[in-house]
């Protein structure tokens, strides 16, 4: 039975690589409106974190975890640091939220249990 390994790695990159769109979606946002300081650096910096670590989760899937750690600090931090705008709270928690259930998942984000595909069969 052979492995197809270049489909292997194509499912860690989809649920990995909508956690470096999500990390990057939130160092961005962390200058795109008004943030507490606090608020601010928490953002970027959990963002940056999330973009390491789900590339690094690419080669070393366990590495995946290390982001819903972030993810529950991000969600935790949204609500207890200080904040100008409620936009901010909903962004951050919203993330946390998307990140989590991402990081969750082995590989494919088939793998939440929709759109299984079938194993290919050698020709």
């Amino acid at each position: 039975m052979a492995v197809d390994v270049m489909n292997r790695d194509t499912e860690h990159f989809s649920a990995r690589g909508l956690n470096v769109i999500l990390g990057a979606w939130l160092f961005i946002s962390a200058f795109l409106w008004d943030h507490t300081a606090f608020q601010r650096t928490n953002t970027w910096i959990v963002g940056i974190l999330v973009v390491a670590f789900s590339l690094l989760a690419m080669r070393a899937p366990a590495a995946r975890f290390v982001n819903t750690i972030l993810s529950v600090w991000l969600f935790i931090s949204a609500f207890a640091l200080p904040t100008v705008h409620m936009g901010t709270v909903w962004n951050n928690a919203l993330c946390a939220i998307a990140v989590f259930v991402v990081s969750l998942t082995a590989g494919d984000i088939g793998d939440l249990g929709y759109n299984r595909r079938m194993p290919r069969q050698p020709i």
